[in-house]
């Protein structure tokens, strides 16, 4: 148990480094929140359980609300990040026409 936590520790250390790549070197804020938001939750997770399967958590039950927690709020969160950034019309990469400026029923106000 101890060498699959310690892989796990690993590649959730890697899946980290490559949100922290990504934050830096993607170019729009879009592109930067998914880099944090699938990478970064993936990678903590991986890490809190591989310190569970190594026996250095206490009590595991918190180890697996936290990692239940993060699967929770992580994606709300970037939801409503992407839309503030869409509502703040913060430029976007890659991107010569809205595709929703036009849409009257998407409840965004970004005219």
């Amino acid at each position: 148990m101890t060498v699959l936590g310690l892989i796990l520790m690993g590649a959730g250390v890697l899946f980290l480094l490559v949100a922290a790549i990504g934050l830096v070197r993607l170019p729009d804020a879009l592109q930067r929140m998914h880099s944090a938001t699938k990478a970064g939750t993936l990678g903590t997770a991986l890490v809190i359980l591989g310190a569970m399967l190594t026996g250095e958590v206490a009590r595991p039950q918190s180890g697996l609300l936290t990692i239940i927690f993060l699967l929770v709020t992580l994606p709300l969160g970037a939801q409503l990040l992407g839309r503030a950034t869409y509502v703040a019309r913060t430029p976007l990469e890659g991107l010569e026409d809205d595709p929703l400026a036009e849409d009257e029923g998407s409840g965004l106000t970004r005219k």
